[in-house]
């Protein structure tokens, strides 16, 4: 963002006019240094190119002029900041990464890769919120705490895979419970877990319907999306360099998953496609709204000195040269 903190100085540059005016009207008159009798010996003499190059004079003269002008009229250069005065929604996003999440009912993608994509997508409709996200198999793990940098929210979402260090598994009564631990180190009044499943609890040492009334005492909001169909999806077995597709069946608990909603107060969804859960994330999008108070603001920055600068050589090399090389007779 860029303005003249003194637009009105830019009218001297009309005052440049009659300069160049008057200068080709010199030009054309002619105008001798010295008189001579008999020039006729002259005019075998050849034309140097100082004669051509003297009308850089009047350029530089004018150059110069022009910058000093724009510099008299002060272009400035604003960075434009923002201020989130008053608070968004305390989130933490919690997905479970078990191994169950490889089957490919989203095809052609996983349910992780297809859950990643649209939590991301989420992100870019989010304004204000200090957002987080807790990861889960057999135990759960806090990846990222509660931040407005989205963009460094969506590298951590980006960068999550299934690994050898994830102990296999589905501890979800466990994952509810690290969620809201970290969600109080927030300021928010709105708080909400967000869980992502495809599997019924089958780790940890909390029962999900237990841990879901400790959560919702602390006034956080539970919503529940469980990811894929029921029944036998197909699923890829590596072995060694070779990957079979095989079925399995889907073991999610969606009756559980209806009731620890219920409990904390939020909703429960069912996201058997890409469409759907793209849907869903709509959905929780207006179902948690806030307002969010911005305070904006310019902060400008002087630039005329570099016009001062180089109109000040401009001027300069003219002076330097008109009483040098191009140096008139009296």
């Amino acid at each position: 963002m860029k303005r003249f903190y003194t637009p009105e100085a830019l009218w001297l540059l009309l005052l440049l006019i009659p300069l160049v005016l008057s200068y080709f009207y010199t030009e054309r008159r002619g105008r001798s240094a010295l008189t001579f009798s008999h020039s006729a010996p002259l005019e075998s003499i050849p034309v140097g190119w100082a004669v051509y190059l003297r009308h850089i004079l009047i350029l530089l003269r004018l150059g110069g002029m022009a910058l000093l002008i724009i510099a008299l009229a002060r272009p400035q250069r604003g960075d434009q900041h923002e201020h989130i005065v008053s608070d968004g929604i305390d989130i933490m996003l919690t997905l479970d990464l078990s191994t169950s999440m490889r089957a490919l009912d989203f095809k052609p993608s996983n349910r992780l890769e297809v859950a990643k994509e649209q939590t991301q997508e989420f992100l870019t409709h989010r304004t204000g919120d200090n957002i987080g996200l807790t990861i889960f198999a057999g135990r759960s793990y806090l990846k990222c705490p509660l931040t407005r940098d989205y963009d460094l929210l969506s590298s951590f979402i980006e960068d999550l895979d299934f690994g050898p260090s994830i102990e296999d598994g589905t501890a979800i009564g466990t994952a509810l419970v690290t969620a809201a631990k970290h969600l109080q180190a927030g300021q928010s009044e709105n708080k909400v877990i967000l869980l992502f499943t495809d599997g019924a609890n089958n780790r940890g040492d909390i029962q999900p319907l237990t841990a879901a009334r400790a959560v919702a005492e602390q006034g956080i909001r539970i919503h529940t999306i469980a990811i894929g169909r029921e029944g036998r999806v197909p699923y890829p077995f590596i072995h060694g360099q070779d990957t079979i597709i095989r079925e399995i069946e889907s073991d999610y608990d969606a009756e559980e998953l209806q009731e620890i909603a219920r409990i904390g107060g939020g909703e429960f969804f069912l996201a058997e496609s890409t469409q759907e859960l793209e849907e869903i994330y709509k959905a929780i999008d207006e179902l948690e709204t806030t307002e969010v108070e911005i305070e904006k603001w310019v902060a400008w920055s002087e630039e005329f000195y570099r016009w001062l600068l180089w109109g000040s050589l401009l001027i300069f090399l003219e002076i330097l040269l008109r009483h040098t090389r191009f140096r008139r007779f009296p």
